[in-house]
């Protein structure tokens, strides 16, 4: 019975530890969602520009001219790195997910045989 109680413990701490991973990957998710809104956003903008606009970037405290085609190319990078890192995050989201579900199922067991 010792045995039992100790091992539900130790299921329901794998469990709460699963949690609190799913969660951390599900906010890092969100992170990426917004940065992908906020440089989408970017590209609609240097959409809208002329091919002679001038282009500022923000580095540091300081604002440095840049090339349009060079920003237009940087904002494509960053989106695309973004996109890859969802894909990746989604993946561990359902991973995770997977796992939690058959903790779960561990637990449930174990605890109708209790």
């Amino acid at each position: 019975m010792a045995d039992s109680q100790n091992l539900l413990q130790t299921l329901t701490d794998e469990f709460q530890n699963l949690q609190k991973d799913l969660s951390s990957v599900v906010e890092a998710r969100q992170k990426l969602e917004s940065q992908l809104q906020e440089n989408k956003s970017v590209q609609k903008e240097f959409a809208g520009l002329d091919d002679n606009a001038k282009i500022y970037k923000l580095v540091g405290p300081v604002l440095l001219k840049q090339d349009k085609t060079e920003a237009v190319m940087n904002v494509d990078k960053r989106l695309e790195f973004i996109e890859a890192e969802i894909k990746r995050i989604e993946g561990q989201i359902t991973e995770l997910g997977t796992k939690q579900e058959k903790k779960k199922m561990e637990i449930l067991q174990l605890q109708s045989q209790l």
